[in-house]
């Protein structure tokens, strides 16, 4: 089968900047206030054959230009011969306001990953492809959505008008089946119903609208019409979507559990596309901070190793580097340590070695804003950003020194897997490693403390729970942050979905599973109870009123579909269920579920590469399965080796 290809990583660049161009706030356009690459306008794509007898095919182009055999040129689209013996197919494709991009298709010659891509400046790579693309009616500069009807599941009159609520969070556009010739009326949209009826202030409206009205693709719950005549009007929604196969399933004894699965896969389903965004109503960016965490839920949801892919080339764009990824500093950082993430889930050299310089530039561009002691600094337009929370940002900042160092592991790790040199990586590790200590450690508090420079000697969690993860913090350390921050009532509380990710990360790599169980019932749990069909960007206990919707300024600036609020599906299945690669790839993996002393039964299936593990729990047995071979069960000191094809039942 052939397959549309174009120069590696245009595609996601091009489709990338589009968008960041989709935001709307009542009936403005708001593009990302980032730099934004495009891809390039011309490439020539090629490859040679050795062809054993006579050959006919066609190509097609997106943009203007030529096949060339053997020096002989060609119109695209006719039928074009090759005689037996050595042939080189080249096509030139340029295209001034997109993606060029080529399909050819014989019997022998078909593009595809084998073909190579010159950028007609001597940079020649293995042509780009994507299995979303692969037949000759598609156009890769646009994105092939389908469509699923949701049915209004109820329609009441509010204040003279009608409220029409789906029942579900859709991202797509209303679909009017009755409607009343020639009346033009308003349509407000909200994530809430308190934001779909304020007719002033919802984020999204559609004006003088009627039966004919062509709706921009927009997310919404509930449809609010405030005139007379929505009495007369039938409507339903049109959801768009990506297929992503959903990979992963878990239920347990835990009503409230399951159902905190359940909204987290729909929450991150709706998030996932092309590429995944930071939520679906109000910005639709792609942001890495966002996206670091959101490969680790996809690992056990989808395993998708292309989502992943596509994300990462698209928040990275081209060299040379101008500035921070989203101007955020911590998120460049984030993103260098998603391509050693994406590597351990995948096992995917070839990608890990295309997108490695890629790495080292943006690396090598962190490290020019060091200072004498190896600190990374903000400079002016820098944003250090951390997390949503009163922290001590004056001079250098000990969370992204913390960050620093663990990119800088990422790098010399990725070096070691590509057999190259890492640059002196190491020395500045280990230097970094040492004056994070010196500077930053507060014996008396017990924890690293935000900044020096400024004399405040302020601890937050978020410093403490990056050192912990990222085993920046020794031994002692982390039991001393353990009791005195991350258990202490006296350092303020993690407020966002963001950091509470990190937070039960931490927790539950420190053994202490049964107080995530808790805080995923409290904080998730708590979302639910309040009515949340998918989770939100921040939530407060507290705030019961229309100012749980407020955020930045805005009454309804918080997102209700957020992708980092979907982080239970990755502390179900790193830790209840206890599924991790030990090798890249999942060559080899391991089954240790901590969840078998929490829950009273539960059942699984999670995404490897190639395959599926399944893990049952009903006390007091454990069957575990595979059909891919490499895995290893743990039960506390004891370990047994998982077959493939043969299912492993242990009495615990």
């Amino acid at each position: 089968m052939a397959e549309w290809i174009w120069y590696p990583g245009d595609f996601e660049i091009h489709q990338g900047m589009l968008q960041n161009c989709v935001r709307e706030e009542r009936g403005m356009r708001w593009p990302a206030y980032w730099y934004m690459d495009d891809c390039l306008r011309n490439v020539r794509l090629f490859r040679e054959y050795v062809l054993t007898q006579e050959e006919r095919f066609q190509v097609k182009i997106c943009g203007i230009g030529y096949v060339r055999v053997n020096d002989e040129k060609h119109r695209c689209g006719e039928t074009i011969t090759c005689m037996p013996g050595r042939n080189l197919i080249e096509i030139f494709v340029a295209n001034p306001e997109g993606l060029p991009c080529a399909w050819a298709e014989g019997t022998v010659i078909r593009t595809g990953s084998d073909w190579s891509a010159d950028d007609m400046a001597g940079h020649i790579e293995a042509a780009g492809t994507s299995g979303l693309y692969q037949s000759p009616e598609q156009d890769p500069n646009r994105i092939n959505w389908q469509e699923e009807r949701v049915p209004c599941v109820s329609r009441r009159k509010v204040n003279g008008g009608c409220l029409f609520d789906f029942g579900r969070a859709v991202t797509g556009r209303p679909h009017f089946l009755q409607y009343p010739s020639g009346v033009r009326v308003t349509v407000c949209y909200g994530e809430s119903e308190t934001e779909a009826l304020d007719v002033e202030r919802c984020y999204y409206k559609e004006e003088n609208a009627d039966e004919h009205t062509d709706f921009r693709r927009r997310a919404f719950r509930y449809l609010y019409i405030p005139e007379k005549e929505a009495e007369q009007i039938e409507a339903e929604a049109l959801h768009q979507f990506i297929p992503i196969p959903v990979r992963g399933t878990f239920a347990c004894n835990d009503e409230k559990m399951n159902r905190i699965w359940k909204v987290s896969m729909e929450t991150f389903r709706l998030c996932s596309g092309l590429f995944i965004l930071d939520g679906i109503k109000r910005d639709q960016w792609i942001w890495s901070g966002d996206a670091y965490q959101s490969f680790f839920v996809s690992r056990y949801l989808f395993g998708d190793e292309e989502l992943v892919q596509r994300t990462l080339l698209a928040l990275r764009g081209k060299d040379p580097v101008r500035q921070h990824m989203n101007t955020i500093v911590d998120y460049s950082m984030l993103w260098i340590a998603s391509v050693k993430n994406s590597y351990e889930m995948s096992g995917n050299r070839e990608f890990l070695d295309f997108i490695y310089p890629k790495v080292i530039s943006l690396l090598e561009y962190c490290l020019r804003q060091t200072n004498e002691s190896g600190f990374l600094y903000g400079r002016e337009d820098d944003w250090i950003f951390v997390d949503w929370a009163d922290l001590d940002k004056e001079g250098c900042m000990c969370a992204e020194q913390v960050l620093l160092a663990h990119c800088l592991q990422c790098v010399v790790e990725c070096a070691a897997v590509l057999g190259k040199e890492a640059c002196g990586y190491e020395e500045r590790l280990r230097k970094l490693r040492r004056n994070i200590t010196e500077y930053f450690w507060d014996e008396e508090k017990g924890g690293f403390i935000d900044s020096y420079e400024s004399g405040k000697r302020h601890i937050s969690r978020q410093s403490n729970l990056w050192a912990v993860l990222f085993d920046v913090a020794d031994e002692a350390q982390k039991a001393s942050i353990l009791k005195n921050v991350i258990c202490s009532d006296a350092v303020a509380p993690i407020t966002t979905p963001y950091f509470k990710y990190y937070e039960l990360d931490a927790l539950a790599k420190m053994g202490r599973l049964k107080e995530v169980y808790g805080k995923i019932l409290e904080y998730w749990g708590g979302m639910l109870d309040m009515g949340a069909v998918t989770f939100w960007e921040e939530y407060d206990p507290a705030q019961t009123g229309e100012e749980r919707y407020e955020m930045y300024g805005d009454p309804y600036g918080k997102s209700l579909c957020h992708a980092w609020g979907a982080s239970p599906i990755y502390l179900i299945g790193r830790y209840f269920a206890g599924l991790y690669p030990t090798k890249p790839g999942y060559q080899e993996f391991a089954v240790q579920p901590e969840g078998i002393h929490i829950l009273e039964r539960f059942s699984g299936e999670f995404p490897v590469k190639n395959g599926t593990v399944r893990i049952s729990w009903e006390k007091p047995c454990l069957t575990v399965s595979a059909d891919v071979p490499g895995g290893t069960v743990i039960l506390g000191e004891k370990s047994y080796s998982l077959l493939p094809g043969k299912t492993l039942k242990l009495e615990v």
